[in-house]
């Protein structure tokens, strides 16, 4: 079978029907297969039977498929889906009253290692195609019958991986996404997020259609940041803000920081300071997260106080915020994305204090 449709662009699947199909054929088609989230081709019935019937004998749609789902107390949940080669990826949706969120994956794995996240464990096995990053979307928000209309749905690429280092592919995904007649979301409502690959910054601030960007700085210091995030010895901190201060903001845009608090390590009012100091010149708010902890990772959770501490020195100079964690219970918070069966979710039980 030929390549999927998921992740293909308009032309693309003009091209695929071939010269014999009208031009508006391969419109219905793209816009049955992102506007409405079609589980079967079989099932677009703007499309005549015998043409369905084709498609579905010479083409794939290409939807990843559930391998497991697992649903917390909070209302997460987080799905381990399988790609038609059988690896596996994870895509955590988060219900909240004003709006829901979908956190996807961008790479199978991650190759940035650090030191506080349980997916930098699984190393990099391969990137996405845009295919299975559009793909998550499709089949989360159909099984969880969320709307991309209304300013309720977000998409935030913080699941596994490294955007940047799959940028075409990430960039191809944000087309398709944003598109009025593909899925049709608002250009507010998409973020990536990325540990600091500067070069691949640049190129995305160059991109005539793309996400937001939050940039995870964790640290108050260079030796601190390369401690706890080793690319940092290729991409160093001065180089990586002096980038974000040149990044071409959109006139509502700011850019975000994210900031994983560490108990006794990165968490001090000294860091704080020097978190602002880092910031300055720079359109941006702060989004805390204390720690999700998790096996094998080295770190605790530190105190609500603590946490308050830091968020109240920060918020003097910028918009500062802490981020609620979600769906503990099920490895779904952020940095615990390991791809982690059943068999493994008793084994640990977060810390209280994660909870705040």
């Amino acid at each position: 079978m030929s390549q999927p449709l998921v992740g293909m662009e308009l032309a693309d699947i003009r091209e695929a029907l071939g010269p014999g199909q009208p031009g508006y054929r391969a419109k219905q088609l793209y816009e049955a297969i992102y506007r409405g989230k079609a589980s079967e081709l079989s099932e677009i019935t703007t499309l005549p039977v015998p043409m369905r019937r084709h498609l579905a004998e010479s083409l794939a749609l290409g939807l990843p498929e559930i391998a497991q789902r697992f649903d917390s107390a909070d209302g997460t949940r987080r799905y381990l889906l399988r790609l038609a080669d059988g690896r596996t990826v994870e895509t955590v949706s988060m219900p909240e009253a004003e709006r829901d969120t979908l956190c996807i994956s961008s790479q199978v794995g991650c190759p940035v290692n650090c030191k506080f996240c349980m997916t930098a464990l699984l190393g990099l096995e391969r990137n996405l195609t845009a295919g299975e990053i559009v793909g998550q979307v499709l089949l989360v928000a159909r099984e969880n019958r969320l709307r991309q209309d209304g300013g309720r749905l977000n998409i935030v690429m913080m699941g596994q991986g490294e955007p940047l280092l799959n940028l075409e592919n990430v960039l191809k995904a944000t087309r398709i996404l944003l598109d009025p007649d593909g899925f049709a979301l608002s250009p507010r409502r998409i973020t990536i997020s990325t540990a600091g690959i500067t070069p691949c910054i640049e190129e995305l601030g160059e991109a005539a259609i793309r996400p937001k960007l939050a940039v995870s700085l964790n640290a108050s210091t260079e030796e601190m940041r390369c401690e706890l995030m080793p690319i940092t010895r290729k991409y160093h901190l001065k180089e990586l803000l002096a980038t974000c201060r040149r990044y071409p903001l959109r006139p509502w845009e700011k850019l975000t920081f994210e900031y994983v608090l560490l108990k006794g390590v990165n968490d001090t009012d000294a860091d704080a300071r020097r978190v602002v100091k880092l910031l300055a010149n720079i359109n941006c708010k702060v989004n805390l997260i204390a720690l999700n902890p998790g096996p094998e990772i080295p770190y605790e959770t530190p105190d609500p106080a603590r946490v308050a501490s830091f968020q109240e020195i920060v918020r003097r100079a910028l918009p500062c915020f802490v981020r609620k964690p979600r769906g503990l219970d099920i490895y779904a918070a952020c940095g615990q994305l390991k791809r982690a069966a059943g068999d493994l979710i008793p084994q640990f039980i977060p810390s209280p204090h994660a909870r705040g």
